[in-house]
């Protein structure tokens, strides 16, 4: 083996791309497996991603939903049982913090919404039923 073969093995890079083993089991048959390398890596590297609900009650409320889009967590929010001038205030601050983290907010009946951080994607649409009071 030169000294080439040697720094071009160490980067990866050898010329003998398929090395094979022969293996000769009992009787006459002969196998060639591809010689394993050592270096196994896990494909399955996504982490369970926790949804929050959320149901504020004022507009001081929406602090605690963007720390969770922050956090990389979508929020289904629940505008029922706040007041409408109040409900608006909540959907403009988080609409401008959807914008911030580059994610998505969207809205999935009367007075519901979902907030997705930029590592979720939404598919899809919900067509509205019912109109809106």
């Amino acid at each position: 083996m030169t000294l080439m073969n040697r720094i071009m093995g160490y980067f990866g890079a050898n010329d003998d791309e398929d090395q094979y083993e022969e293996h000769v089991d009992s009787g006459q048959a002969i196998s060639s497996q591809p010689k394993s390398r050592g270096n196994v890596v896990s494909l399955h590297t996504q982490k369970n991603i926790r949804l929050v609900l959320y149901e504020p009650r004022a507009y001081e409320d929406a602090q605690e939903i963007a720390d969770n889009l922050k956090s990389h967590r979508p929020v289904v929010v629940n505008l029922q049982r706040v007041r409408r001038d109040q409900a608006m205030r909540v959907v403009d601050f988080l609409s401008g913090t959807v914008y911030a983290l580059g994610g998505q907010i969207n809205k999935l009946g009367p007075h519901i919404f979902i907030c997705t951080p930029a590592n979720v994607d939404i598919h899809g649409t919900i067509t509205e039923i019912m109109q809106d009071d």
